[in-house]
């Protein structure tokens, strides 16, 4: 199972992005909102990932947020629902908005997503009922840190038991606050006291 990416966003589609981990590039695919935030072409990115392993092929589907993978795993596990369809419906619809679709059985909602019509809309509403929570603010976002002493300090909030997420925000509001040319030891302090707050 590959459950994350750490590495150089080498190329960006319409719905695939293409990660360069090492010389050996991914092809992930991902939701419109995951694809807006990754950042520049030749910046460094950590995305969470999903590997789906079919009898014709392998898929890996990549995620902005632990919220969202967990979304993505939701509804794939709704009969009808692959995960191409799951992305379009967190292109079109957030974790938070389609836990509320779904809490409230707002089909129309959900069938707001391209392929997504008014019976598999009625399903997901039913079979998800309370299996989604609303995630909050400050769940979204794995821009990773931006290379340098930015990825060694945020490896380093990891092995303190940080998660991906946390550890990313943590390093990147630390380095906006910091300057581009922070050294390793200023970004792990300030680091550690915003993950803290």
């Amino acid at each position: 199972m590959i459950a994350r990416l750490s590495g150089i966003l080498a190329e960006i589609s319409a719905d695939t992005a293409i990660v360069d981990v090492g010389g050996v590039g991914y092809l992930i695919h991902a939701s419109a909102r995951t694809l807006d935030v990754l950042g520049p072409i030749g910046g460094e990115i950590l995305i969470l990932t999903e590997l789906q392993v079919r009898e014709d092929a392998w898929t890996l589907f990549g995620f902005g947020s632990q919220v969202e993978r967990d979304s993505f795993r939701a509804l794939t596990s709704v009969q009808g629902v692959g995960g191409r369809l799951a992305l379009a419906i967190l292109s079109v619809l957030s974790p938070d908005e389609l836990a509320r679709a779904v809490s409230q059985g707002d089909k129309a909602m959900i069938g707001r997503a391209n392929g997504v019509g008014p019976k598999l809309a009625a399903r997901i509403a039913n079979e998800l009922q309370g299996k989604l929570g609303v995630a909050g603010l400050g769940a979204s976002l794995v821009p990773a840190a931006r290379g340098g002493a930015a990825s060694d300090a945020m490896s380093a909030l990891a092995n303190l038991g940080f998660k991906p997420v946390e550890a990313s925000a943590a390093v990147n509001a630390a380095q906006d606050e910091l300057g581009p040319e922070a050294g390793l030891d200023d970004l792990v302090r300030l680091a550690l006291r915003k993950a803290a707050k």
